[in-house]
């Protein structure tokens, strides 16, 4: 079977709409504030600054289509803050991390009340998650979170029965989970475009095809495109896994990795058959997970993270292809699914913005001109992206309150090594942890340099899957 060629998601969304057209910028214009990346972050932040003050003149310039980058090829996870707690704690104290684990938890009852409102079809379901463990290695792993949470009156996850885990995961690969109903699943690309559509109604001009050649800082700050610039008072850089290619200055503090998934032909008795009827995530207890969820149409979608490292964070060919590790992909599916009659359809990959953290940052460049940034989601941005666009416009607009002072609008907080020992050092953890985890699969105890090894990944947070 020939596969489609580009993210499928993002296909299928530009198959149902009709969009408005794309427009390039082909002329000299001026702003209020220019957005540069027309993903999540990108669009939620115009609409959350056009909504709080309707005079502002915001541009957004996009390089490609609006869900062209991350926004419309994730795995469409809707997914908390709530086991980052520990990290967030030690990072900004308890009373901060207290409150980015409940904001996180009602963004996910703020995206479905928003395409509720504006009628944005993006197959979106609050069906919960669950969390689990596919081998003897992996369990227990959660309830020391869950134990903290539960103090900490935060917690909203609740362990299940063996009979209740086979009935949310579908799959007999799973020996015990947690449940959480503060989660879902969402078609990352109909979301995206929808922002898109509610953008354009609020009178944000969008140009796409237009990538910015040229940053002129200052005050103001000049954009430069092929065709066009856009002088503005005020920027945001919303290019994520584009950033450090363009700006050195990030280089240091984000890694980029892919994260390659694959999606069946429609099957829906057989996912009715498995109970798989809804749009729950699942999440495996691995350093590089698995994640898998289904679709309205019967689709069963699988990810992993942590597969191909970029040196020199250089967004190279292979992330607009399909992937490359789509027989690791396969062999996954077949574990969690030995029965399920159906053939993988497509295959994609796309580049995340690893933070040395594992937890986004957002902030103001240094030097001139009021130039704002937000980054480093670490493959965990559907729901913290519109988090992140609460940081975005109280910093923007001169506020002074919980989001302007959050911990995470510090700007970054911890670098990896320079290149060429961050491309080692990332291949050579990378491989040690799935030496350690396959043999943890086969019930052996893995060698002892491997477990020191996977130890890095652990200490800067597992990997996610947005």
């Amino acid at each position: 079977m020939i596969e489609t060629q580009g993210p499928f998601w993002l296909q299928q969304a530009l198959e149902r709409e009709q969009p408005a057209p794309a427009t390039a910028l082909a002329a000299d214009i001026e702003a209020d504030i220019c957005i540069v990346g027309g993903g999540y972050t990108g669009l939620w932040s115009a609409i959350r600054l056009k909504q709080a003050e309707p005079a502002l003149n915001i541009v957004v310039l996009e390089r490609e289509l609006c869900g062209s980058g991350a926004s419309g090829r994730n795995g469409g996870c809707l997914l908390t803050w709530s086991t980052k707690y520990p990290s967030l704690r030690r990072r900004f104290g308890s009373r901060e991390a207290a409150r980015l684990v409940r904001a996180s938890e009602q963004a996910v009852l703020d995206i479905r009340d928003f395409c509720e409102q504006h009628n944005i079809d993006a197959e979106l379901r609050i069906d919960g998650a669950c969390y689990t463990a596919t081998n003897d290695a992996q369990c227990g792993v959660m309830a020391p979170l869950v134990a903290r949470l539960e103090r900490e009156s935060l917690n909203s996850w609740s362990a299940l029965s063996e009979a209740e885990l086979q009935t949310r995961t579908g799959s007999e690969a799973h020996l015990e989970g947690h449940f959480s109903p503060f989660a879902g699943s969402v078609q990352p690309a109909l979301l995206v475009r929808g922002l898109r559509r509610v953008a354009l109604t609020l009178g944000i001009q969008i140009f796409e095809h237009s990538p910015m050649t040229a940053l002129h800082r200052g005050k103001p700050s000049r954009i430069d495109t092929a065709d066009g610039s856009v002088t503005a008072g005020k920027v945001i850089l919303a290019l994520n896994a584009w950033t450090p290619s363009l700006f050195r200055e990030f280089d240091r503090h984000l890694v980029l990795v892919s994260s390659d998934m694959a999606i069946t032909r429609p099957v829906p008795a057989e996912l009715r058959r498995l109970g798989l009827d809804h749009g729950a995530a699942v999440v495996d207890g691995r350093t590089f997970v698995h994640y898998y969820r289904t679709t309205p149409d019967g689709r069963l979608m699988l990810g992993k993270g942590g597969n191909l490292f970029a040196f020199g964070n250089r967004v190279i060919e292979a992330f607009d292809q399909p992937s490359r590790y789509r027989p690791m992909l396969k062999a996954a599916l077949q574990r969690f699914f030995p029965d399920l009659k159906t053939e993988i359809a497509a295959t994609w990959t796309g580049p995340s913005d690893r933070s040395a953290s594992g937890l986004p940052f957002f902030g103001r460049l240094e030097g001139d001109g009021d130039i704002y940034y937000g980054m480093g989601y670490s493959g965990n941005g559907v729901v913290q992206s519109l988090l992140g666009a609460r940081i975005l416009t109280s910093l923007v607009l001169g506020r002074d309150d919980d989001w302007a002072r959050c911990g995470l609008a510090r700007g970054p907080q911890e670098r990896f090594p320079p290149e060429p020992v961050r491309w080692l050092g990332a291949m050579t953890v990378r491989n040690a942890i799935r030496r350690k985890e396959n043999a943890e699969d086969r019930g052996e105890t893995p060698f002892i340099w491997d477990r020191w090894l996977a130890r890095f990944a652990d200490a800067a947070g597992k990997a996610d899957k947005g």
